[in-house]
């Protein structure tokens, strides 16, 4: 699969990104969440910070899926997540490809 990739601003709080695309004719509407995880916010000791991402991801919506982790800060890691229904398109995409 192809990709493209689309800057989105760091502000804080959920970022809920909507894209449409339409590749030979055929629509697809994809629901991404960008946010970001701060570091102070996890009840684990700061070195251990793959510890620190599984416990904040824990109790995530569940309609959601781990998409990417993007590159961590001293305060923050972004994280993206693509609702479940979308990421199974996306599978059907690939093996139609």
């Amino acid at each position: 699969m192809a990709h493209i990739a689309i800057p989105i601003p760091t502000i804080p709080g959920k970022q809920d990104v909507e894209i449409e695309v339409t590749v030979n004719g055929q629509k697809q509407a994809l629901h991404y969440r960008v946010e970001l995880f701060y570091w102070d916010d996890c009840t684990v000791p700061s070195f251990d910070r793959v510890e620190c991402i599984r416990q904040m991801l824990a109790g995530y919506d569940q309609d959601w899926t781990l998409y990417y982790i993007g590159s961590p800060t001293e305060q923050f890691v972004p994280i993206t997540f693509v609702k479940k229904e979308d990421l199974v398109k996306q599978r059907q995409l690939l093996m139609v490809s």
